[in-house]
């Protein structure tokens, strides 16, 4: 199998998230990497950012029979300040953390000549630009310092970059590499991103979008030019799925090499009593939480639903989550207990004292506590959009409301001092999903959703949600995915049918639900990485080809 196509010696993968998990993309790269080292062993190493502190990340596990020579050389010779170990997951690739701070004093010089050599427009950077575009110089030398003591003049080498925080590292590759192939992903374009976040109409407009005006516009001009310069610089230019592919022509103006879809990795799920026992526990923890906070008894037979993902209220479709909850409550049809979960990251302050009191001492509550919408308290309560929203539409969390509504604004890492479970084995728990998204380049929480057996609503914005009609996924929710029609203006028909889906799925009985749930499984394993893998050696292919045209 793909006999034909030319592989690498060597493969550096690189993402901010490498051993530091913030959003998807760690997911990604965390779970693809197992097949990668089955591949390729230990010639597949991935760079991340050493974020110091005294603690090494929990994932990392730093090591001294890794490329010792190179790491002595390294520090002694070439400057860099870097941690070489592996990455605690499945398939345990090594790993190179580097410590990017000193770099920080070179930053006009390095940003005067990426204007340069590649014309990317620094001028009006703000924000994290500057430490992305740093660590990401960093990652190239790195490279540049591991290709030079190996020499591998001689060897197929890809550098994979990863957003465009990663962009600076590739177009130094580019420049300072020659024979090393260069493939940059876009998991989300910058400017499409924040068109659709700032209530802008995405879609129905795209064709009359421009790139370049945009970013003018919403004071995206430096994080724009970076990722568009290095999306035509790269030797192989890659995005997640067909819809963000079209998005790419439009905003970028080029087009990508090929779509690399992420996958999943089953190992990621427990089995048989495993799965059993976990499904139990999760339950026991979120059912025992919310009767702390209601103040009343949750039939342990409960209807279980959660949204996640970033806080991007619109983009993530955590408006019209809350608008569908609220169709069902106030609906009259619903027969069984319910609770809906927000589970988004926010601004904690702190874990709630009073709830964690309740459950450590289990201490019987017969009244609601204050503001029982919220498992941890925020930092600007008041302006806070999910909580205004839970407010503004009436939701009481009484004992007589047959739904209630709980944000978990927390990293759910097993410390949040509440639940202190990861969130797959709160998950686990759930007997339904939703991910209503109006800007979603792929989805991996559907798709997470599934692979644990759980079905999930996903919508056609989604790039997951595409590739699940293509599989057989439609207009229900008996299919494992209900994906729903999307559009800039059709809201409240979203949120219609989100209600309608989930009243339907409250309905059914155990046979049915099991058959839906075998579904789930049964699609979930054809977006395996052992399936989706071939994308990405696809794009190594196209990137030594054009290396070696340099060469």
């Amino acid at each position: 199998m793909n006999n034909h196509l030319l592989m690498p010696d060597y493969l550096f993968e690189s993402s901010w998230e490498v051993c530091n998990k913030i959003g998807g993309i760690y997911t990604v790269l965390s779970t693809k990497a197992r097949t990668l080292q089955e591949r390729f062993k230990d010639n597949v190493v991935f760079i991340g950012p050493d974020l110091g502190g005294d603690a090494a990340p929990s994932d990392f596990v730093e090591g001294g029979e890794l490329f010792p020579d190179w790491k002595e050389w390294a520090q002694r010779v070439d400057g860099l300040k870097i941690k070489v170990g592996r990455w605690h997951i499945p398939g345990t690739p090594p790993v190179v953390l580097i410590d990017f701070k000193p770099f920080f004093p070179e930053r006009d010089r390095l940003f005067y000549a990426l204007w340069e050599e590649f014309k990317v427009d620094s001028m009006h950077a703000y924000g994290d630009y500057d430490e992305s575009c740093i660590f990401a110089y960093a990652v190239g030398k790195v490279i540049e310092s591991f290709y030079r003591f190996y020499h591998l003049d001689d060897k197929k080498v890809v550098a994979h970059f990863n957003e465009w925080t990663l962009g600076m590292g590739a177009l130094y590759v580019k420049k300072r590499l020659p024979g090393a192939g260069v493939v940059f992903t876009t998991h989300a374009t910058s400017i499409g991103r924040s068109i659709a976040g700032n209530g802008k109409p995405l879609y129905a407009c795209m064709e009359g979008y421009n790139g370049d005006q945009m970013a003018q516009e919403l004071h995206m001009e430096a994080k724009h030019s970076l990722e568009k310069q290095t999306a035509h610089y790269a030797d192989c230019f890659t995005t997640v799925s067909d819809i963000t592919a079209k998005e790419c022509v439009q905003l970028l103006d080029k087009s990508p090499d090929c779509i690399t879809p992420n996958g999943f990795e089953p190992d990621f799920v427990p089995e048989g009593e495993d799965y059993t026992g976990k499904r139990i526990e999760a339950r026991r923890v979120l059912i025992t939480t919310c009767e702390k906070l209601f103040g009343c008894r949750i039939d342990p037979d409960a209807l279980l639903v959660s949204t996640g993902g970033r806080y991007e209220y619109r983009n993530k479709g955590i408006d019209v989550f809350i608008e569908a909850m609220d169709m069902i409550r106030t609906s009259g049809r619903l027969r069984r207990d319910t609770v809906a979960f927000i589970l988004v990251p926010a601004w904690v302050r702190d874990a709630r004292a009073d709830l964690k009191m309740a459950i450590e001492q289990d201490i019987p509550v017969k009244t609601p506590l204050q503001t029982p919408f919220v498992t941890h308290w925020l930092n600007g309560m008041t302006e806070d959009k999910v909580l205004n929203f839970i407010l503004r539409k009436g939701f009481t969390n009484a004992a007589d409301e047959p739904l209630k509504i709980v944000f978990v604004p927390c990293y759910l890492d097993g410390k949040d001092g509440i639940f202190n479970h990861v969130y797959y084995d709160l998950l686990i728990g759930m007997d339904m999903t939703v991910y209503p998204s109006y800007y979603e380049p792929w989805g991996y929480t559907p798709l997470e959703s599934i692979a644990f057996g759980i079905p999930a609503i996903t919508t056609n914005l989604a790039g997951f949600g595409l590739w699940s009609k293509k599989e057989g996924a439609g207009d229900g929710i008996d299919y494992g995915v209900h994906v729903i029609d999307r559009t800039d203006t059709n809201y409240f028909d979203v949120a219609g049918a989100i209600a309608r889906s989930l009243l339907s799925f409250a309905g059914m009985g155990k046979e049915e639900v099991a058959g839906i749930r075998e579904r789930c499984f049964d699609l979930a394993s054809r977006a395996e990485w052992r399936h989706f893998i071939t994308h990405y050696l696809t794009a190594y292919h196209i990137a030594l080809t054009r290396a070696g045209e340099r060469k």
